[in-house]
């Protein structure tokens, strides 16, 4: 009895970051991409721009069938940045088109991505999903690039939202809400947080900076850029107790170099390039910023990978923020909107070791709950690519 052979199943991810690229965005892509690989057999292909940013991620091998494109420009001057970032999103797009194989998994960089994805794919009739991150045009309000009432934004916002994908994966179920709205309709929708780790290493033995010294050991490790409140890690450095607490800080990003130079000033605090993840398990309280104005626009997702990892969390940013939704059994909250500095001093004044052991244990109990997540996500980018029956 002859059998007719099934089309191999197919997925198609737009991003502008992909390894050996360190970027986080990047590495969710790698992640899902592995997943889907091994667990189902899908054909997955990948369509980046070729460069390399700084990220806190490890450096990792290409995973699935990778196609590039060049920038327009590499550099960090604003205007011009803005404006290779504009094109960069349309040619990855044109690449797409060109290259793919089944439906398209569209995350949100660079920028305007999804100003392109919204009429080019149903205009060629491509199926597609939004992978949610970091969301523009809004992100240029908030960093003050331009203002909402502008035409052009205006315009481009219209366009961004004008045409829904089928399906929609979310950082979180407040942004997922938010996202629809834009849209003005419901949409599919999965919870799909980024920066959750399945294989947490852990070093065996503590690192160097690590001392039985019985202080609670805080962290902050990764980028400190427009959406994150320097002011809040400038209200600890200057109020902490070196005497019962100790900072690691690995930061980099637009706001750091003023950080840096008070740290290096102050007692108590371990400077380093970055920390490893396996690593992040000796970090008792991450500490986390979101400005409010950032809200659903972008999610910090150093906060999943610090819970994730056994830590818990100081989140300075509105309670509104699926960073505090998603962990607040995990952490504290500073509200960004109120004076920082005398919330600061009352937490540092009132905070026990006994605290941080219990929020660190309902952290470990959150870790398990977002790998369940995430999981289950994975397997909903499954069925949307076609994969209905699993392996």
């Amino acid at each position: 009895m002859n059998s007719i052979d099934k089309k191999p199943l197919s997925l198609t991810i737009v991003n502008r970051h992909y390894p050996p690229n360190p970027g986080i965005t990047g590495e969710s892509a790698w992640d899902l991409t592995k997943y889907l690989i091994q667990n189902h057999g899908i054909d997955v292909r990948i369509v980046h721009v070729k460069r390399s940013d700084l990220g806190g991620g490890q450096v990792r091998l290409p995973i699935g069938k990778t196609f590039q494109i060049s920038t327009l420009y590499k550099g960090t001057k604003g205007i011009l940045k803005l404006a290779a970032g504009f094109f960069d999103g349309f040619f990855l797009l044109l690449k797409t088109l060109r290259v793919r194989r089944g439906p398209v998994l569209c995350m949100t960089s660079p920028p305007l991505l999804p100003f392109w994805a919204s009429w080019l794919l149903p205009l060629f009739g491509v199926r597609w999903a939004l992978w949610s991150m970091d969301l523009f045009p809004e992100g240029f309000v908030a960093d003050g690039v331009i203002k909402a009432s502008n035409p052009i934004y205006r315009f481009v916002e219209w366009v961004t939202y004008r045409f829904a994908p089928s399906h929609l994966f979310s950082l979180g179920p407040n942004q997922a809400a938010y996202i629809q709205q834009k849209y003005g309709k419901s949409l599919p929708t999965t919870i799909l947080p980024c920066g959750v780790l399945l294989d947490q290493p852990r070093d065996p033995e503590p690192p160097e900076w690590r001392k039985e010294d019985g202080k609670i050991y805080f962290g902050y490790a990764g980028n400190l850029g427009d959406a994150h409140s320097s002011d809040f890690l400038l209200a600890f450095l200057n109020h902490f107790n070196p005497q019962k607490q100790h900072l690691i800080l690995a930061v980099y990003g637009t706001k750091s170099e003023e950080i840096l130079k008070v740290a290096a000033t102050k007692e108590g605090v371990t400077i380093l390039k970055n920390v490893p993840r396996s690593q992040l398990p000796y970090i008792d309280v991450h500490l986390v910023s979101l400005l409010t104005k950032w809200t659903h626009i972008a999610v910090p997702s150093k906060a999943i990978s610090s819970v994730c990892a056994g830590g818990a969390i100081l989140f300075c940013g509105s309670k509104e923020a699926d960073t505090w939704e998603l962990l607040q059994k995990a952490g504290w909250h500073i509200d960004e909107s109120n004076s920082i500095i005398p919330q600061v001093i009352q937490f540092l004044n009132q905070l026990t070791s006994q605290e941080v052991v219990l929020k660190k244990k309902a952290a470990t109990l959150l870790a398990t709950d977002l790998q369940q997540k995430l999981l289950a996500a994975y397997e909903e980018v499954a069925h949307f690519s076609g994969n209905v029956s699993g392996k």
